[in-house]
C-alpha cells in the first residue's frame, strides 16, 4: 500500500476516524495494529524483520537501563544491538553486492570464482526502520531518555505507519512520547495536516512522475543522447528525486499532523542552498542529523582538528552513500558530497579574496544567485553517479557531457521529443513554477506552523485565494492520475 493508491485513500480516513473515536488509552494499540497492517500490504513474512529488530532494540533498551549496571558491560548491549540490527540490514542490502565485488575483483585477478546464488527481495523501509530502532537504543545509553516498558508503545514507534516506509528517520526523544499525549480532532491542526498532504500529491504526482519521464528515457539510451541531452536528463533526475522524496516526507507528516502527531521536517527547500554544506542541511535532514549525532560526533566530529575533521566527513558521506544502495555507484555519489564541502571549505579564502578584487558583496544578491546555481551544478553532477546503473555508465555520461556536447542538437533537437510531448511539458513548465513559488513562500515564512508560518499565512487568506489554491492542487493531480508508475524512488533503499 502506497500513499498515492485507492487502498490508502480507503485505509487513511478509516485509521482516523477510528482513532478519535477508541478511547485514549487504547489508541497506540490501535495505531500499531494499523501500523502492521500497512506494512504488511507488501509483505507480511518481512513483518516478521521488523517484529525482530523492534524486540532486539526493545530488549537492549531494558538491559541499557539498569541503573546498576556497568559502562563497560552497556557498551557491550550497545555492541549486540548494533551487530543483529546492522547483520540482518547487511544481509538482505549488501550480501549480493559484496559477493558481486568479490567476483569482478576474481575476474580482473583472473582467478575462477563462483558467486553463490542469491535471491531474496529487499524489505521495503528496512533501512529507516532500523535506524530508527537503533537511534534508540544510543538514546537509551547516553541517558537522553528512559528505556520504554512497554512492549506496545515501544513497537509502535518502531512501526508507526506514517513515516515507517521511507522516514522521516524519527528520534525517541520526539515521537515516543508523543504516544502518550490526548489527541483531540482541532479542525486548524487536521486542515494544515491535510493541506500538507495535498502539496506532497501534487510533488508526485504532478511533477515528479512527469520529470521521471524525462530522466528515464535519456539515461535508459544514454550511449544514443548528446551531452546537451543527458544534461537535461541529469536535471530531470534532480527534480524528480527531490519531489518524489520530499512528496513522502510532506505526505508522512501530514498525516501525522491530522493525528495530532508532530514529526520532524526532512527538507528545507535544499534548491536555494548556496553551499553543498548549507544543502545537506537542507536535504533528507532526518538521515543526516543521524549521522552527524551517532558517527561524525562519536568519530570526533571537528573536535580533533581539520584534517581529523574532514576524515570524519568523507566517513559520513561514503557511508551514506552506502545505506543508499548496494551499488559502487552510490559510494561515489557519497564521496563526491563529501569532496565538494571539503573543497568548498578549502577555497573559501581564495573566494573571499576573489570578490573583494572584484568588488562584490560577500552578502550581496549577485554573490548568493551564483553560489545557488553553483551548488546546484554540483549536485547534478554527483547526481549521474546516483542515477547510473553502473561505475562505466556514469563515467560514459560525464565524459559525454564535457566531450560530447552536441551544441548543434540545441538548435536542431525538438525539446518536446523528451518523452513529454507540447501539452505535458507546458503542464510541467506550469507545475514547476508553482513548486518554485511554494518553495519561495515557505523559504521566507518556515514550514514548523503556526500563524506566521507558509501554511498558516495561506488558511488565513482570503477565502477565493486558498480554496481556488486548493482547487488547482486537486485539479492538475486529478489530470496526472494515470501518469507514471507512482511508486516512490525511496522505497528501493
Amino acid at each position: 500500500m502506497i500513499f498515492n493508491s485507492m487502498q490508502f485513500v480507503v485505509f487513511f480516513p478509516i485509521a482516523v476516524l477510528l482513532y478519535f473515536l477508541i478511547p485514549h488509552k487504547f489508541r497506540y494499540l490501535w495505531l500499531l495494529a494499523t501500523s502492521y497492517f500497512y506494512y504488511m500490504c507488501w509483505n507480511p513474512k518481512y513483518a516478521l524483520l521488523l517484529l525482530l529488530s523492534t524486540l532486539i532494540t526493545y530488549a537492549s533498551g531494558l538491559l541499557i537501563g539498569r541503573e546498576y549496571m556497568s559502562v563497560r558491560r552497556k557498551k557491550w548491549y550497545v555492541g549486540i544491538s548494533f551487530f543483529l540490527n546492522l547483520s540482518i540490514l547487511f544481509f538482505y542490502k549488501y550480501f549480493d553486492f559484496l559477493f558481486s565485488s568479490i567476483a569482478r575483483i576474481c575476474e580482473t585477478l583472473g582467478i575462477d570464482y563462483v558467486k553463490p546464488a542469491f535471491d531474496v527481495l529487499l524489505p521495503v523501509g528496512i533501512s529507516f526502520y532500523i535506524f530508527q530502532a537503533l537511534s534508540y537504543t544510543m538514546d537509551v545509553y547516553r541517558g537522553e531518555i528512559r528505556p520504554e516498558r512497554n512492549v506496545f508503545k515501544y513497537a509502535l514507534f518502531v512501526s508507526f505507519f506514517p513515516q515507517l516506509v521511507a522516514g522521516p528517520i524519527e528520534r525517541s526523544k520526539n515521537l515516543l512520547g508523543q504516544f502518550d499525549e490526548v489527541h483531540f480532532f482541532d479542525y486548524d491542526r487536521v486542515r494544515e495536516g491535510l493541506i500538507q498532504m495535498l502539496w506532497g500529491f501534487f510533488l508526485k504526482l504532478v511533477i515528479a512522475e512527469r520529470f521521471a519521464i524525462t530522466a528515464n528515457l535519456i539515461y535508459g539510451n544514454y550511449n544514443e543522447c548528446t551531452g546537451y541531452q543527458l544534461m537535461i536528463g541529469t536535471f530531470a533526475f534532480a527534480f524528480q528525486i527531490y519531489c518524489d522524496f520530499a512528496s513522502y516526507s510532506e505526505i508522512a507528516i501530514g498525516s501525522a499532523k491530522v493525528m495530532g502527531f508532530h514529526l520532524m521536517e526532512n527538507f528545507r527547500q535544499p534548491f536555494f542552498a548556496d553551499s553543498c554544506g548549507d544543502l545537506w542541511r537542507r536535504w533528507h535532514i532526518s538521515l543526516n542529523t543521524w549521522f552527524r549525532d551517532y558517527l561524525y560526533i562519536p568519530l570526533g566530529g571537528s573536535r580533533k582538528g581539520k584534517t581529523r575533521k574532514y576524515v570524519n566527513l568523507m566517513i559520513v558521506f561514503l557511508t551514506s552513500g552506502l545505506w543508499h544502495g548496494a551499488n559502487w555507484t552510490f559510494v561515489i555519489w557519497g564521496g563526491l558530497s563529501g569532496l565538494f564541502q571539503i573543497i568548498g571549505a578549502e577555497l573559501k579564502g581564495i573566494r573571499m579574496r576573489l570578490m573583494n578584487l572584484i568588488h562584490m558583496k560577500p552578502d550581496g544578491k549577485l554573490r548568493h544567485v551564483l553560489s545557488v546555481v553553483s551548488t546546484f551544478l554540483l549536485f547534478n553532477f554527483s547526481l549521474i553517479f546516483f542515477r547510473s546503473g553502473t561505475v562505466s555508465e556514469a563515467f560514459c555520461i560525464v565524459r559525454k557531457i564535457f566531450t560530447e556536447f552536441g551544441i548543434k542538437s540545441i538548435f536542431t533537437t525538438s525539446p518536446f521529443e523528451l518523452g513529454l510531448g507540447v501539452k505535458n511539458l507546458l503542464f510541467l513548465a506550469f507545475s514547476t513554477v508553482i513548486l518554485l513559488i511554494g518553495d519561495t513562500f515557505k523559504e521566507k515564512y518556515g514550514t514548523c506552523g503556526g500563524p506566521d508560518s507558509a501554511i498558516g499565512r495561506l488558511t488565513a487568506s482570503k477565502w477565493y485565494i486558498r480554496w481556488g489554491f486548493y482547487y488547482l492542487l486537486v485539479l492538475l493531480i486529478l489530470l496526472s492520475a494515470n501518469l507514471g508508475s507512482a511508486e516512490f524512488i525511496y522505497f528501493s533503499f
